[in-house]
């Protein structure tokens, strides 16, 4: 492990580097999503063509999916009794 005396110091310039590089994690993981979301949209859209109805089918599916999972997750979640009722 390192000691304060053998760690460089953090000037600015390193801070405004590390930002930077947040940023543009920030904005490719943002075209990433939108990507996904355009694919996403084609492939619905074109199984729609085949399938009529397969989009509506597939929104019908998502709600009871998530709505187990959620259910499921309320269940496992440990209860705090140091938090107020409606927190739990």
């Amino acid at each position: 492990m390192l000691s304060n005396q053998e760690c460089p110091p953090v000037t600015e310039d390193k801070s405004e580097e590390v930002l930077q590089q947040i940023h543009s994690l920030r904005k490719e993981d943002e075209t990433l999503y939108n990507i996904l979301a355009v694919d996403v949209w084609a492939l619905a859209k074109t199984m729609d063509e085949f399938q009529p109805g397969f989009w509506s089918e597939f929104m019908k599916n998502r709600e009871q999916s998530l709505r187990r999972f959620m259910s499921e997750i309320v269940h496992a979640k440990p209860v705090d009794v140091r938090r107020p009722p409606f927190l739990r």
